[in-house]
């Protein structure tokens, strides 16, 4: 059973103006966590972020600059996910 995965506005706003290379690998963690869930351990840096009940993150792409995703399990029970941040690791929300 796939889960449901939402792009917040401000996230696919703020994607679109992303590489079109970070926005391909984008693409490929989207469908990873429609098919496999919140938890994407494979993908670089993946962690739960502290202090922060079910919000978790990876990096799309190390170096200068770093890029992450930043995704909230919204609802467990109705496989809902939704990705609230996209873009440079310097303005992530954690």
């Amino acid at each position: 059973m796939l889960w449901t995965v939402k792009v917040h506005g401000r996230a696919a706003k703020r994607l679109l103006k992303l590489p079109t290379a970070i926005q391909d690998i984008f693409a490929l963690l989207y469908l990873d966590l429609q098919q496999n869930g919140p938890v994407a351990q494979h993908w670089p840096n993946y962690g739960k972020l502290q202090g922060i009940p079910g919000a978790h993150h990876c990096h799309l792409k190390k170096g200068k600059p770093t890029y992450v995703a930043v995704w909230w399990e919204i609802r467990e029970e109705e496989r809902l996910i939704e990705v609230r941040y996209v873009g440079t690791h310097e303005n992530a929300p954690y």
